[in-house]
């Protein structure tokens, strides 16, 4: 009967050790994955800035101002005349 104390005492120490281990190893993993999480929000919101600027800066290249400056100036166009204008019906 006393091997079989014995037995069971060890038994129950390692399952404690082997619960302890696990407890320690999953705290880790936590926070592993939250530096992680932080990391990757820090990175989402960098992208979310340069997105916005990416937009404010297609709409004023996009202005229907600046676009018809640059026709006009750099390649030489105009508006045609309404004598120059012809309707095309189908």
């Amino acid at each position: 009967m006393k091997g079989v104390g014995v037995f069971s005492l060890l038994l129950l120490l390692a399952a404690v050790m082997v619960s302890a281990i696990a407890v320690v190893w999953t705290r880790h993993q936590s926070r592993s994955l939250f530096v992680q999480l932080s990391q990757l929000q820090s990175q989402r919101d960098a992208l979310n800035i340069e997105f916005g600027q990416l937009e404010l800066e297609q709409a004023t290249w996009a202005e229907p101002r600046r676009i018809d400056s640059e026709a006009r100036t750099k390649l030489g166009m105009f508006a045609p005349r309404p004598q120059d204008v012809q309707l095309v019906r189908q």
